[in-house]
């Protein structure tokens, strides 16, 4: 079973960057797809990005599409998204994921089994 520990939040000026990180512990994190998840106040949680099990695919949404970027490196057990050019509807506490699955098509949090605490990203205008 994996553990997950988010990082990396803060605030930030609109236009900025922030790179957030997610450790995890447990022997199967490289064999499972990853997720970024975030949630605002009074919203449901949404999908972000997702990576496959070895880092080869990525899927994001629509909203932040050449903004982001997923990664991940297998021998250090980390997540990462780099977030860039940040807007004031980027702000959300976020969330990394671990999927039910290796592929990269993951983009409902019932498609995922465990969840990090959460680390809060504001962006002000």
């Amino acid at each position: 079973q994996v553990q997950l520990v988010e990082s990396g939040g803060g605030l930030v000026q609109t236009g900025g960057s922030l790179r957030l990180s997610c450790a995890a512990s447990g022997r199967t994190f490289s064999s499972n797809a990853m997720g970024w998840f975030r949630q605002a106040p009074g919203k449901e949680r949404q999908f972000v990005a997702t990576i496959n099990y070895n880092g080869g695919r990525t899927y994001y949404s629509d909203s932040v599409k050449e903004r982001f970027t997923i990664s991940r490196d297998n021998d250090k057990n980390m997540l990462y998204l780099q977030m860039n050019n940040l807007k004031p509807q980027d702000t959300a506490v976020y969330y990394c994921a671990a999927a039910l699955g290796a592929g990269s098509s993951y983009d409902y949090p019932s498609q995922y089994h465990t969840w990090g605490q959460g680390t809060q990203v504001t962006v002000s205008s």
